[in-house]
């Protein structure tokens, strides 16, 4: 009896440590991820002439504590480090340098503007470090083919100038349009989204005047497209040359209908410097919900949104949409992490952000999902209009999807 009790016992031993090491086995790291961690690096601007967008990095910090605060994601806490880089490229090298060889992150996450994604982008690349859900919707950073590691989160401007295009044409065929644009990758992907999608009526674009981020003011461009005969007005710009171009409008008292782009298009940072009674309107696009709109008073993820402000960010602005976008993006990465389980490798990481299927974020416009694969890395293909009524934004039309080519 004795014996058998004895192999019964060495039997379930060799059963629970056959399971056991199984269990271990299943885990996969590579530097930066442990039973208890995620180490995410992110660079944002806290100071300098972009210091608007700082914004996106406290909402996101404070996302993260508010996991944390839940236990985390699947049983790990996120330490997300962050550095300033002031918007400025070179300083964008040096601190994300810092984040993966001194750091040692996993990945960075939401790195923010096209010049200082563009600046790190081979780097990352070569050292197959996951440059996550990067703050910019340039088509460069849509490239799986040559940039598997790099994957942006914002509309692809390339596909938002297509969505403007179709609206256009479906309600100002003869418009002759004036393109203001930022002299940069978004600005000229903005600029060829729009040509792409007017596609032989192209010639409805009767001057581009570009501006470099270094200029004072976009007066002198403005005038010189009022000069040419413009009627409709198309500004692929950032928050402060638009509040610029909608002041200069209003000096020159010219009306031409105004299409703005989705990342110059908050209340608070462009639409109220410039004046809200000067800038009702202005057209644009979205694919989330504006939490000053009445419609989603009672929306479950506005609610859930406004107690996350009010407990983790009270001194934010809750009706600010860049503080929406951040928390978005933030709620999506959480989706990725959580379909690794515990294989945080950063091979992984790439497999898992591009296997998104349907995912519906709680601040998305109904009828809006997220969609990814391996050979489309675009994130939000999906948007609808909206006009400024002088107070906010008004949805209006359809759900407008982007079906062009992914690069």
């Amino acid at each position: 009896m004795n014996n058998r009790r004895a192999f019964m016992a060495a039997t379930a031993a060799f059963a629970f440590a056959v399971s056991t090491s199984q269990a271990l086995a299943q885990k996969k790291y590579d530097t930066g991820a442990t039973d208890t961690e995620i180490k995410i690096g992110q660079t944002v601007p806290f100071s300098g002439a972009y210091s608007v967008y700082a914004n996106i990095g406290k909402t996101q910090a404070a996302y993260f504590k508010m996991i944390n605060d839940q236990g985390g994601i699947n049983g790990r806490k996120i330490n997300l480090i962050q550095y300033d880089d002031a918007y400025s490229p070179p300083k964008t090298v040096e601190q994300v340098r810092k984040l993966v060889e001194g750091d040692e992150v996993l990945f960075t996450f939401q790195l923010i503007g096209t010049a200082a994604n563009a600046a790190v982008q081979k780097y990352l690349n070569g050292k197959k470090i996951p440059q996550l859900l990067a703050s910019t919707g340039a088509a460069r950073f849509n490239d799986p083919q040559n940039y598997p590691w790099t994957m942006a989160y914002n509309p692809n401007y390339v596909s938002e100038g297509r969505i403007y295009a179709k609206y256009i044409l479906a309600n100002h065929p003869n418009a002759k349009i004036g393109v203001l644009y930022q002299n940069d990758d978004m600005g000229r992907d903005y600029l060829a989204g729009l040509k792409s999608g007017l596609g032989d009526k192209a010639n409805m674009i009767v001057g581009e005047v570009s501006y470099e981020v270094t200029d004072p003011t976009v007066d002198s461009q403005v005038v010189k497209l009022k000069s040419m005969g413009v009627d409709l007005f198309y500004d692929a710009s950032t928050p402060k040359f638009a509040a610029q171009a909608i002041k200069k409008l209003a000096d020159l008292g010219w009306t031409p209908v105004h299409i703005l782009d989705i990342n110059a298009s908050p209340v608070s940072a462009t639409l109220k410097p410039a004046g809200l009674d000067i800038s009702k309107g202005i057209i644009s696009t979205n694919y989330g919900k504006d939490p000053g709109d009445p419609q989603w008073k009672d929306d479950p993820g506005v609610k859930a949104f406004f107690a996350f402000m009010d407990k983790y960010f009270p001194e934010g602005d809750k009706l600010n949409t860049i503080n929406t976008y951040a928390y978005s993006v933030a709620e999506l990465l959480v989706q990725v992490l959580k379909q690794c389980g515990d294989d945080l490798t950063r091979e992984n990481v790439m497999k898992q952000a591009a296997n998104i299927k349907g995912f519906t974020p709680s601040l998305a416009l109904p009828g809006i999902k997220i969609t990814t694969g391996p050979n489309d890395y675009r994130v939000n293909k999906q948007m609808q209009m909206m006009k400024f009524n002088g107070e906010r934004w008004e949805l209006f039309g359809p759900i407008i999807e982007d079906t062009g080519p992914s690069g």
